[in-house]
């Protein structure tokens, strides 16, 4: 398996981790200065996603997909492999957003799960351990606030 990943222990209630994970995720879902709109559509599986990223510069990157699971309370995943009305697409990853209870609060991890290590070679090199460690930091900021 070709996969990167980010892990935090969250000092907070799993049920609050889980609201902010599916309800607040424009508030954490990029590295500022950048910003983004997660649409999780029906929020089921076989629903669109669809998130749009806005840079500092007035740079906008659209990044269409399909919730393959949607674990209420647990998990959700992703796929840019297929967009719309069921149209292939990419693939460039799975990626995977889960939560489990552990100790006084809850575990998050994050992973980007890729086809091919070359894939995931790229992801590494476009600052997916520095990108996804300040959305993991932002995220359990978030959680841990009163």
């Amino acid at each position: 398996m070709h996969e990167l990943t980010v892990s935090r222990h969250i000092e907070a209630d799993p049920g609050k981790v889980w609201d902010i994970l599916v309800n607040q995720t424009d508030e954490w879902w990029c590295p500022k200065p950048w910003r983004a709109e997660v649409n999780w559509g029906a929020r089921q599986p076989g629903a669109v996603v669809h998130t749009t990223m806005y840079g500092p510069d007035g740079e906008r990157n659209e990044h269409p997909g399909l919730i393959l699971a949607w674990d209420e309370g647990r998990r959700i995943a992703t796929t840019d492999a297929v967009v719309g009305d069921l149209e292939p697409a990419g693939p460039f990853m799975l990626g995977i957003w889960e939560i489990i209870p552990e100790g006084s609060g809850t575990r998050y991890t994050g992973r980007a799960r890729h086809w091919t290590e070359e894939a995931m070679k790229q992801h590494a090199d476009m600052g997916f351990e520095e990108g996804w460690g300040v959305m993991a930091d932002q995220f359990k900021e978030l959680c841990e606030a009163p």
